[in-house]
């Protein structure tokens, strides 16, 4: 490909692993880029090409390596395939202008997945490379299988604490160290009796899930659990909760606003619904906006924005979202005619509220822009003397409507 940067996948096998055909663009390439492992793999006397270890941090730095070699032919090195949790994608977005030539090796994932007898389409891929630990913690179901891409050597005994923490102590882990190479070794143990404080650092860690007795059962749908949250009160309960998510309706790569985050129960779920999607939860009380950077850890989404700032203000200058929830504040003055103006077409906004000053409000609003307006009542059965009886809560009322909707 003329003017293309070759991409080479190469394995722990090195060079005596690689086809002739990712071998060419190394021996012609005049720049060779890559981690300095990679590099070390390749021989000196075939591969004569300048060699340039990445610098740290590596996306930034990108463009100006790549225009500090213009008009030379460069090879990159990734490990394995470098499309999949790899340099490809950097590559991609931080030099979009240039056409890459990519070679592609098996992927760790791949070897993993031969040497276990696991069918690589049922298994869940989590990287924890520049990622937070508790990621994981979203991931967890029992029986499931997780194959996690380890940053360092202390990534299976940082994992093994964790499920130690979160109650799932019988999860059965084995790191998959070298693998493809000379020195491949499986290390075995459930993340109760975890012995190794460090591994290699080129590992794949491949987790059984099993959940300790007594240990809640948390599912993939919303409405988690009240319990499942640490809140003030402040907590939009689980069936209003469950109903809220369904009218909000996320989408891979959605972005949620959360108005008026109290435990940021809302935006958690969005962020559970899939793990490309992103929600900003925006809360003007600095107590509880640190709490719902503690919910969104335990619940497996540390990557919630939180904003600490009063709505509509703390609204300025966040990206535009493709959905929006109001879970409190809407009589504060332009709140709502705020959000209504930062949707997008095709962009939803729900709102609830138990006050009749705010249901007057959305019951205004319905009628000017359509949509759906719903009262949600829950009951739930309590002890009446030796007899059972039902406990209302209040009703909620609830305004939900798509912007640029015929109705709207």
């Amino acid at each position: 490909m003329n003017g293309a940067i070759s991409v080479v996948g190469i394995g722990a096998d090195g060079w005596d692993g690689l086809p002739e055909t990712s071998r060419r663009p190394l021996r012609t390439a005049e720049v060779l880029i890559g981690g300095p492992r990679q590099l070390a793999l390749l021989p000196e006397d075939a591969c004569p090409g300048d060699r340039v270890p990445w610098p740290s941090p590596l996306r930034a730095a990108v463009p100006g390596l790549l225009a500090a070699h213009a008009g030379r032919r460069i090879a990159v090195l990734a490990s394995g395939d470098p499309s999949f949790h790899g340099i490809a994608r950097t590559l991609a977005e931080t030099a979009p202008g240039r056409p890459l030539d990519i070679h592609p090796h098996p992927s760790s994932v791949s070897y993993a997945c031969a040497r276990l007898g696991w069918p690589l389409e049922a298994v869940e891929t989590l990287s924890l490379v520049a990622r937070p630990l508790d990621t994981v913690r979203a991931a967890l179901h029992p029986g499931r299988r997780l194959l996690l891409l380890g940053e360092g050597p202390e990534t299976p005994a940082r994992v093994a604490a964790l499920l130690r923490e979160a109650g799932w102590g019988g999860t059965r882990i084995r790191v998959l160290e070298q693998l493809g190479g000379p020195a491949e070794r499986t290390l075995d143990a459930t993340a109760a009796d975890w012995p190794h404080p460090r591994t290699d650092a080129l590992h794949v860690l491949a987790l059984d899930c099993v959940r300790d007795p007594g240990t809640r059962r948390l599912g993939a749908v919303p409405g988690l659990p009240d319990e499942a949250y640490e809140h003030d009160g402040q907590l939009t309960k689980r069936h209003v909760r469950a109903a809220t998510l369904a009218a909000l309706a996320p989408a891979p790569g959605e972005l949620l606003w959360d108005v008026g985050g109290g435990s940021g129960s809302l935006g958690i779920e969005w962020m559970r619904a899939h793990r490309t999607c992103r929600a900003v939860a925006v809360e003007r009380s600095p107590e509880r906006a640190a709490r719902i950077i503690r919910n969104a850890a335990a619940l497996g989404v540390p990557g919630l924005r939180v904003v600490t700032a009063a709505a509509p203000a703390g609204l300025a200058g966040l990206e535009t979202p493709d959905a929006i929830f109001i879970g409190g504040g809407l009589t504060a003055p332009g709140l709502l005619d705020a959000c209504w103006d930062a949707l997008p077409d095709g962009g939803r906004l729900v709102a609830n509220t138990v006050t009749l000053e705010s249901e007057a409000l959305l019951a205004d609003r319905y009628r000017r822009h359509g949509g759906e307006l719903v009262r949600l009542a829950v009951s739930t059965a309590v002890p009446v003397g030796g007899f059972t009886g039902w406990r209302t809560a209040m009703p909620v009322t609830q305004w939900s409507v798509t912007k640029g909707s015929p109705e709207a």
